[in-house]
């Protein structure tokens, strides 16, 4: 088997782990030990295929020791499980920092995106709190579509705000001063709309994040064996 065939072949036997996690955290809210432990045991093969010597291995080691630490802390404060943990944890292995922050960034994300939406219809209702009730559905909302192009920029190689958009933006506002303003305005009905929504939620939700997890390790695998193949073409 060839260097390529061989990684390719890891590739796609973590893909296939991913979507199996996934469709586990999705039905029943758990990632199972074993296919945390295999992506994590594969791990040193993709090292073999990638060619990496002693330095790069003690660099992956680092950063899943490192994640490790991070999710624990996350886990302890109840924002992650720990099968997330352990999946965070055994993905380390086997991205790049570089490709792994891309990682983390679309991981969150995704997940904030679906935690808050996911809180915004667990809302108990009241009729006292209308506007409220209203204003927190805007925040989740916001949130959700800044989520969304925030992805979808990724996707596409293109800014999250094109230059053209905050040209206008700034030719609307008064001046400089009011930048600043608007931002403490944003931020401060963004931190009233949350704190609505955590205080009138119904019970308890339980955001499968093992699935944003997953989304954002498919997304970066398959963007960056595009890149690669679209770079072997043009060699070739």
């Amino acid at each position: 088997m060839t260097g390529a065939v061989f990684s390719y072949a890891l590739l796609a036997a973590l893909a296939t782990a991913l979507l199996v996690a996934a469709f586990t955290d999705l039905r029943a809210r758990h990632i199972d030990n074993w296919l945390n432990l295999g992506i994590a045991v594969a791990a040193p093969l993709w090292w073999l295929a990638m060619g990496l010597g002693p330095f790069d291995i003690g660099v992956q080691i680092g950063l899943a020791a490192a994640t490790f630490a991070v999710a624990c802390v996350l886990f302890a404060i109840g924002q992650m499980g720990g099968g997330d943990v352990k999946l965070l944890t055994a993905l380390a292995l086997w991205f790049s920092p570089a490709a792994f922050l891309q990682l983390v960034v679309l991981m969150a994300v995704l997940g904030g995106g679906a935690s808050l939406a996911m809180a915004a219809f667990n809302m108990q209702p009241g009729r006292k709190e209308m506007v409220r009730d209203a204003l927190a559905g805007l925040v989740a909302f916001a949130w959700v579509w800044c989520a969304g192009a925030i992805v979808f920029a990724v996707a596409t190689h293109r800014p999250v705000v094109e230059p053209a958009t905050m040209e206008a933006v700034a030719g609307v506002l008064p001046g400089l001063w009011a930048i600043p303003l608007a931002a403490i305005v944003v931020l401060g009905l963004f931190l009233f709309g949350m704190r609505h929504i955590m205080r009138r939620q119904k019970s308890r939700i339980e955001v499968p994040y093992g699935i944003a997890i997953a989304a954002a390790s498919l997304w970066v695998m398959g963007s960056q064996t595009l890149s690669a193949a679209h770079s072997a073409g043009i060699a070739g």
